[in-house]
Formats: structure tokens, sequence, C-alpha cells
């Protein structure tokens, strides 16, 4: 059973492949082959789902190699909850995609399927070599997908983008080599059994390493400082891929959950807990400054970004009190800001074909066909990415709240919190008003001039993101529940270690 470990990476691998090789002219095929597949991986991962839930760890060699010296990948509840994540978005971004906008590109879902390729090793990945391996797969891919259908605004964002993750790149190898000199593994289980018996000499370069690395993950999940990229590359980005990318930041958050946690948590001795003096002010500075950027942008697609930013914030900083009950709320509130923040950057996508000349800018506009319909969508968006009642997003805050009670910084999360959540209701209801309530009414010919009309499927693909988030209200107890046993795994490494330096010996 432990074979369908790499069945989330071999599956897209091999059917970008053959779109590249069979179907890159077939607009048919290609999205019959890419839906298919997205699909199969999408029951793939909730198949493992399930099979992680029982609370044990697989591990899976490749060519049977033992850890740590082989490549190995890795399943247990983190892993499988990520996978599916990824699924669930890429699904709705795909049906999304293929009404036409796919065609927009000759390579699209190529770079599509090597895209969740990528993330997928990313979350099964047992090493950080290998994870730096599947970052470069995805920033190819992406960059292929930001600068799909032209135009001088998505290059230039997406050189900024290439430019920026190839510098994090260079301090991943550092990194990784400062790490490697002290210890003799990049393996993430024998790190967490190496990291505890670094002589006190050698303390200086690993915990230099492990402070570059953190800067890296920082990079890709848009934490200040290195938050900089992301306004302009998802907002340039076309409507889907930005949509798409909402998974992106996650991967950033995920490897500092799974390593700082792992390998530098409670039992890594003077390098215990190293990411947490960094990591909570710098959260808390994301979260003001995120959502600070919803009230000052000029475009749904930038209150989209920079609402990823905040949401960003305020993961990363209740992940950096490092409490179960704080990493459980931590992990409903991103499960519910993927969902939440990919139906946005969609609904604008839907905003700009309709208005015609002048996009998702926060202008007034004449009004344009399916306006009404554009219109509840973004307000359901709206209050899920805001965190207002009744949908999950309200939830995700409160348990959020109730997670960092026992911090010594309890007071500064509340007070930046709930005003930050209220700055970014202002934000996104002046966005709202302007955009669908201010519009100037003309004569039904000239409304329909000014944008086309979208196909229904672009409908049905925003509403299931959205039925995403009320799903997440509804069954709030019990998935909080399954959360919290996740949490309870992260924090008792020891079976992840045995996991991997034991029963991945033999790989099967």
């Amino acid at each position: 059973m432990n074979h369908a470990l790499i069945l989330p990476i071999l599956l897209p691998a091999i059917i970008g492949a053959l779109l590249v090789i069979a179907a890159r002219y077939d607009k048919v095929l290609a999205r019959v082959f890419s839906l298919a597949s997205t699909v199969l991986m999408l029951g793939v991962a909730i198949m493992l789902l399930v099979l992680a839930s029982d609370g044990q760890v697989r591990s899976y060699a490749l060519g049977a190699w033992p850890a740590p010296f082989g490549i190995v990948l890795v399943l247990d509840r983190l892993s499988a909850l990520m996978l599916v994540l990824a699924a669930v978005l890429g699904l709705g971004v795909l049906l999304y995609a293929v009404n036409g906008w796919d065609m927009r590109g000759k390579h699209f879902h190529p770079l599509y399927q090597f895209q969740l390729m990528g993330i997928n090793g990313a979350f099964l990945t047992g090493d950080f070599f290998n994870l730096f391996v599947f970052f470069e797969i995805l920033l190819i891919a992406s960059y292929g997908l930001m600068v799909h259908g032209g135009g001088g605004l998505r290059v230039k964002a997406g050189v900024q983008y290439v430019v920026t993750n190839l510098v994090g790149s260079s301090v991943f190898l550092i990194a990784a080599g400062l790490i490697y000199s002290v210890t003799g593994t990049l393996n993430m289980a024998d790190l967490a059994v190496k990291v505890p018996q670094v002589p006190a000499a050698d303390q200086a370069l690993l915990q230099t390493g492990a402070v570059l690395l953190l800067l890296v993950f920082a990079v890709k999940a848009a934490l200040v400082p290195m938050h900089f990229w992301l306004p302009g590359t998802y907002a340039n980005a076309p409507g889907p891929v930005a949509a798409l990318f909402a998974i992106m930041t996650k991967v950033g958050a995920y490897s500092i959950i799974r390593l700082y946690l792992l390998a530098f948590g409670a039992d890594a001795g003077d390098a215990a807990w190293l990411a947490a003096p960094w990591l909570l002010p710098a959260g808390l500075v994301t979260l003001v400054l995120g959502m600070t950027g919803v009230l000052a942008a000029r475009s749904l697609g930038q209150m989209a970004s920079f609402a990823v930013i905040g949401s960003m914030g305020m993961l990363l900083a209740t992940v950096a009190v490092f409490t179960e009950r704080s990493t459980s709320a931590a992990l409903y509130y991103m499960i519910h800001s993927t969902f939440a923040a990919g139906a946005l950057f969609l609904v604008a996508d839907l905003v700009a074909e309709g208005r015609g000349m002048q996009r998702d800018r926060l202008a007034a506009a004449p009004r344009f066909a399916q306006g009404g319909l554009i219109a509840a969508l973004f307000f359901v968006a709206a209050i899920g990415i805001t965190g207002m009642p009744p949908l999950s997003g309200f939830i995700g805050k409160l348990l959020v709240l109730d997670g960092v009670r026992a911090s010594a910084h309890a007071a500064w999360f509340w007070t930046l919190i709930l005003s930050t959540s209220l700055i970014a209701i202002v934000g996104f209801a002046r966005g709202g008003s302007i955009v669908f309530w201010k519009a100037h009414a003309l004569p039904a010919t000239q409304a329909s001039a000014a944008g086309r009309r979208a196909p229904a499927l672009a409908f049905v693909a925003v509403g299931s993101l959205l039925a995403c988030l009320l799903l997440l209200t509804v069954f709030a107890g019990a998935i909080h529940g399954w959360l919290d046993l996740l949490a309870a795994q992260l924090y008792a490494p020891a079976g992840y270690i045995d996991a991997v330096l034991g029963a991945a010996q033999g790989g099967r």
C-alpha cells in the first residue's frame, strides 16, 4: 500500500509529459487528460488522507535505498491534509480555466501538471535537499504560468518573481551546506536525531544555517521582510494562476511547520524553538501590513494579494506560539484562507473579463453582464477572507484567538487580529461598493459591450471553492478534532523518526 505515496508525484509528471508530446495542439485532448489527471489526483489524495487518519506515519524509500542515504517520501496527517488541499484547489482552478482561458497560451496544461507535481513533492519529501528540488520545479512551472497569455506587466512581474526566488534558492543551498557540515545529513528525521548531538562549538554554524533556511521559507510564505514580491506577482498574474498560487505560500508555511517542529523543536537542545523569536514578530507585522494593503489597494487583484499576505501573517504568528492548540487553530485557518483566497482571485478575474478596459480596477465603470451574480460571489468571498460570521473565517479567527490565550503575547494577538479584521472589512466594503454598487447605468446593449459573458462552468468553479468554506463551517467541530490529532502527532516526532529511519529500510 505504501507504493501509493509516490502517485501524487508520478501522476502529474507522466501526464504533463504526455501533454507535451501527444496533446500539445489538441485542446480537447489536453483538457480531457488534464481534468482526468486532476480528478484522479484528488481521489488518491483522499485515499491517502483516510490512510493517514489512523495515526501511523508511512514512508517510501525510492529505489529501496534506506534512509538517510536514499530519497524518502513520508506520509502523515499533515502531508495528507496538504495533498487534499492542493488537489481540491487545483481542480477548482482547472474547471475555471478550461472554459477557453487555457487556450490563450500553448502550454498551460503541461505547466499546470508540473506545478502540481512540485507542490505534491514538497509536501511528501522527507529531506530538505529534495525539498529544494521540488521548490525549483515549482519556480519553473509557476513562471511559465505567470506569463501565460503574455503582456508586459506580467513579464515584468514574472522577472521580479523569478529573480527573488533564484536568490532564495541560492540562500537555500548555502543553508543546506551549513547544516550538512555539522550534522552530516539532510534527511529531516535523521536531522531530528543529530541536532541535539551537535557540540557547542558547532552551534553557531547550525543555527546560522537554520535561520537562513527560515529566511528562504519566509520568501515562499511572503513573510515580512520578504513579502515585497507577492502583490505585484499575484495581482498581475492571470486570475486562475493567481488562484492556484494561493497554495504556494502554504508550501512555505508547511516547510516551517515541518522542519522547525521536527528538527528544531523541544528536543533540539541549544537550538530548541529556534524559529519562535524570529517568526512571531515577523508574522504580526505581516498581518498588519497585509490588511492595511487591502485598504490601500487599487484593484480587486491587489486586494486579494494583500489579503493573502495578511492571512499568512496570522497563520505563521499563530504557529510561532508552538503549542498543540495554536498549531491546530493555525491549520484550520490555513485551510479556510486557501479556499477563500482562491475564490477571490477567480472572482476578480470574472470582474476583469466582464468590465472590458476597466478590468478589475477600483474605479466606476458601466454595469456589466452577470454583474449581480458576480457581486454575490464577491460578497461571500469577502465575508470569508475577512473572517466575518457565519463562514469558516470567523470560526478560524475564534480558534486562533483561543489558541494563543496562554501566550505571553496574547494581548498583541487579540489587538492586532481584531483591529486588522476591521481594516479588511472596510477595505473590501470600499472595493465592492466601487465596482458593483457605484456602477453607472447604461442601456443593455452598451453594458454588454463592456466585456464578455462568463460561461456557466466558471461560476461552478467559484461556487465549488466557496462551498468548501460552507463545509468547513458545518463540519468545523469534526475537522477541528481531527486537526487536534494532527497537532498532537507533530509534537510527538518519535513516530515520524521511527517510520523513516526504521520502517523506511525496505521502502515497502
